[in-house]
């Protein structure tokens, strides 16, 4: 028996010509109202599933249907031919409009058995030249699927191939509902190490040392800590950070989410061509006097960091920069880019900085999302969000949220690493507060 890997919520398009078994392996495979079969919605719109004249119709209502189960978070499953490149690009583009991955499962059987097949029915006469058509355009595709954009392809052969498939849902890698905390959120370190290990120690942890006396892992007998990403650049010890939240999650004692500083880092690391700017040069400079062994460690650290996390059954949602409900537990380019930089208006402010578009302004959703990248003097609730980044590398505060107590614990910088691009307030005492449970009205929009 072999194992065909979907993930949960995914766009399964079903390949193969016809008469190759695709609705039989399909009914036997998913549930019913996850598949969505041409020929039925053939006779939806012109009562005879084999009206190839009303095909363009047939398909509208499927892709119409496809799309309202895509965005309400339903596995869907089209089954027809798409034997033809132009077909499966519809289906590619549906699935990135859904911020879903395209899954294909293609049934390659042999000619003569599509034909018998196609015979033995009483409802569909196809001319063999048909199948022979059908099968020379599937031929031709098959080894340009995952360039098409399909994220998995399966290929079953023959039918002992086919008899013994079995469909396994996986989880996405963002989707860790299943762990329910206590959790500790930290914001952007940003190479402060000794910040890092005087908020973990505040927080419960026991740090532990390697024989050189660096900080390489800290356990909590009850809570587990979660960065938000930007463990790295400006601060005086990049390596030493990463040491630590390496060795924490690696031990099981942490979950990492990237941030946009760990994305440049990790392009620089391999030889891509990126501006060496905002405390990238000092993060380059310190891990090139670690040993060649360390780098390929944090090399491959970097490479395996998930966009975001849906965590505690959904009520939790960690991502760097934050995260639109309508993105939560999805997948794709789009979600990755706005987890990892947030929105922008499209504006530069008089420091020449982007103005940040204030997303939390207008979040309704029922998960709490966290996130840090942009620093603020202390920490704010806005609808059920809430930024822990208090910019410990300019002088701040290096900041936890206890969840679910949503209880703050900071600890202040011991100086100020790195000047920012536009005053960083410090004063606590000239930040204003607000209401953590009044909504902000959508139309507020402030410069970040």
């Amino acid at each position: 028996m072999s194992e065909l890997a979907v993930p949960a919520l995914s766009l399964v398009v079903l390949v193969g010509v016809s008469g190759s078994g695709k609705s039989t392996f399909a009914g036997s495979q998913f549930l019913a109202t996850e598949v969505l079969s041409s020929d039925f919605c053939r006779g939806l719109v012109a009562d005879d599933e084999n009206d190839q004249s009303a095909s363009a119709e047939a398909f509208d209502v499927l892709y119409y249907i496809a799309a309202k189960r895509l965005a309400a978070g339903w596995l869907t499953v089209v089954d027809a031919t798409n034997v033809q490149s132009g077909d499966r690009q519809k289906l590619v583009e549906l699935a990135r409009e859904h911020d879903v991955l395209p899954v294909a499962i293609v049934l390659d059987l042999p000619e003569r058995i599509c034909v018998e097949r196609n015979k033995a029915r009483p409802d569909r006469q196809f001319d063999e030249r048909v199948i022979r058509r059908q099968r020379e355009s599937l031929r031709r595709g098959l080894r340009s699927l995952q360039r098409e954009g399909f994220r998995t392809v399966h290929v079953l052969k023959d039918q002992a191939e086919v008899d013994e498939a079995t469909i396994v849902r996986t989880r996405l890698y963002s989707d860790l509902r299943h762990e329910i905390g206590p959790f500790d959120v930290i914001g952007d370190v940003h190479g402060c190490r000794a910040e890092l290990v005087t908020l973990l120690e505040s927080l419960g942890y026991a740090v532990s040392h390697d024989d050189a006396g660096r900080a390489v892992g800290a356990h909590h007998h009850e809570r587990r800590a979660v960065f938000v990403g930007d463990l790295v650049d400006r601060g005086p010890d990049t390596p030493g950070v990463l040491r630590l939240a390496m060795g924490m999650e690696s031990a099981g004692d942490a979950i990492v989410v990237p941030g946009n500083h760990e994305s440049k880092l990790l392009r620089a690391m391999r030889g891509r061509k990126v501006q060496v700017s905002h405390g990238l040069a000092e993060s380059l400079d310190q891990l090139a006097a670690e040993p060649a062994d360390f780098r390929t460690s944090v090399e491959g650290f970097l490479d395996g960091l998930v966009s975001h996390y849906v965590l505690d059954d959904g009520r939790l949602v960690v991502s760097h920069a934050g995260l639109l409900e309508r993105y939560h537990g999805r997948a794709s380019r789009r979600v990755r880019e706005f987890c990892l930089y947030g929105q922008t208006t499209g504006e530069t402010d008089e420091f020449g900085l982007p103005v940040r578009y204030p997303w939390a302004n207008e979040y309704r959703g029922r998960a709490m999302v966290v996130y840090g990248h942009t620093p603020t003097p202390v920490p704010e609730w806005i609808n059920n969000t809430l930024c822990v980044d208090t910019g410990c590398v300019f002088g701040g505060r290096l900041t936890a949220l206890r969840y679910p107590e949503r209880e703050i614990v900071s600890v202040p910088a011991q100086e100020v690493y790195y000047e920012p691009a536009k005053p960083f307030l410090t004063d606590m005492s000239e930040v204003e507060q607000r209401d953590p449970d009044l909504l902000t009205s959508p139309m507020c929009l402030l410069p970040g």
